[in-house]
């Protein structure tokens, strides 16, 4: 690898880190707020309302500037959600600016891959750069839980200093503080990523006209034959996985009893199964195997429905390592085959907002539905066995629909798995 690749995982790993620890703060700040069930669960969704919404724009915003410097400006937007929460603003919507910022810096952070490194090398960037995220997110729930709690928030908050007088006197508060500065870390790291030579396309003079050009890509992306495949896949991986996040938490308090501390070291061993599962998966398959690994799809659907029967942690923590385990396996390939599809198509920060667009929109739906459910009554273990029902059901149909594309469009197919193969070996 490259060494400019390190300083990217550096950047990426800290800005991630803060995101999920400030997800976890952000959950307590409710609680001790007295705000309702549903506004928690709301959330997951409020931070993929921008990716959703800003998705025709960030794409060609990172293809128009050096990527390092576009996640710089996210991190600082990041920084300035945080600060709204501090100091008043209701934390959905505070949460949903850090959602802004991370928006902006997801087409950045995964295009500049393409730039940086040849074909051959992307599944196996992919797998290292999502495993590392997991790590991020492992200790970012994991530090968040623990700020939040009464030891380690009580030292925070005795913190005295001479001559200034601050807002900050709950242990959610002393969290968001601290996590500030490992966003400032990160943004450090963004001014040490190295231009990687990739000419910028210009920004439109009128970015309305962003909008067709957005739908463009969207929609030649959904008809390409293993671009619609890989972004179903993954669209419907994060969808889940990323209200999961919150479903743990919810679970594991209804289940175990557990409060936002305890429950929070249970979303870190999902994590470490998903850290796995992706190094696994960057170690043994190629571009050209992603299509096999959608069977794993339907196992992991079929396994979250199972946690229903799960009430001691000794079963729950093996248990959440497999599922993790599986996913990561599952999106390593399917990530690596989709950037490479939509490298190919339309240029890298364009094709990743389309996929982020997809995936957060998938966020958003499922998350307002669950959020919605949880206003309406429905309990955690209902919401398991739904988004089990949803993981299993959708995966099958996608595995059915590559299976038509491969009986109807075999030549086509072949071909474009060809060119997989050819960039695998020779990238």
């Amino acid at each position: 690898m490259k060494r400019g690749f390190y300083t990217i995982m550096s950047a990426q790993f800290f800005s991630s880190l803060a995101d999920n620890a400030l997800f976890v703060a952000a959950v307590q700040l409710l609680r001790t707020g007295g705000a309702p069930e549903w506004q928690q669960a709301a959330l997951v969704p409020m931070f993929a309302l921008f990716y959703v919404v800003l998705a025709p724009f960030v794409g060609a915003f990172a293809d128009a500037f050096p990527k390092g410097k576009v996640m710089l400006i996210s991190n600082s937007i990041k920084v300035a959600g945080c600060l709204l929460m501090l100091f008043g603003t209701h934390p959905l919507m505070a949460y949903a600016i850090v959602g802004l910022g991370a928006a902006a810096y997801s087409p950045a952070k995964y295009g500049i891959l393409t730039e940086l490194l040849p074909s051959s090398q992307l599944v196996k960037a992919n797998g290292w750069i999502e495993g590392l995220t997991i790590s991020s997110i492992i200790l970012g729930v994991l530090i968040g839980g623990q700020l939040v709690s009464p030891i380690v928030s009580g030292k925070l908050l005795a913190f005295d200093f001479p001559l200034i007088t601050t807002s900050i006197d709950t242990p959610p508060e002393a969290a968001i503080t601290v996590l500030i500065f490992v966003y400032l870390l990160a943004a450090w790291f963004n001014t040490r990523i190295p231009l990687t030579g990739v000419p910028m396309r210009a920004l439109p003079r009128n970015l309305v006209t962003l909008l067709p050009d957005f739908w463009h890509c969207n929609t030649r992306l959904w008809r390409d034959r293993l671009g619609q495949i890989s972004l179903a896949t993954t669209t419907l991986f994060w969808g889940v996985s990323g209200n999961l996040r919150y479903i743990v938490l919810a679970w594991a308090a209804a289940a175990l009893g557990y409060s936002v501390t305890q429950a929070s070291t249970l979303v870190g061993v999902v994590a470490i199964g998903t850290a796995v599962g992706a190094v696994a998966a960057s170690l043994r398959m190629r571009l050209d195997q992603a299509t096999n690994v959608m069977p794993l799809g339907i196992g992991m659907g079929l396994l979250v429905i199972l946690l229903n029967f799960i009430d001691n942690v000794w079963m729950a923590a093996p248990f959440l390592v497999l599922l993790g385990g599986l996913g990561g396996f599952l999106v390593v390939p399917m990530n690596a085959l989709l950037q490479h599809r939509g490298h190919n198509l339309m240029g890298a920060g364009r094709s990743i907002a389309v996929q982020n667009f997809n995936e957060q929109a998938c966020i958003l739906g499922l998350g307002g539905f669950y959020a919605l459910s949880t206003g309406m009554g429905l309990s955690a273990f209902g919401a398991i066995t739904v988004f089990g029902v949803v993981v299993a059901g959708f995966m099958w149909i996608i595995k059915r629909w590559h299976e038509r594309n491969c009986r109807d469009h075999a030549e086509e197919l072949e071909n474009l798995m060809e060119i997989a193969r050819s960039d695998n070996m020779h990238g």
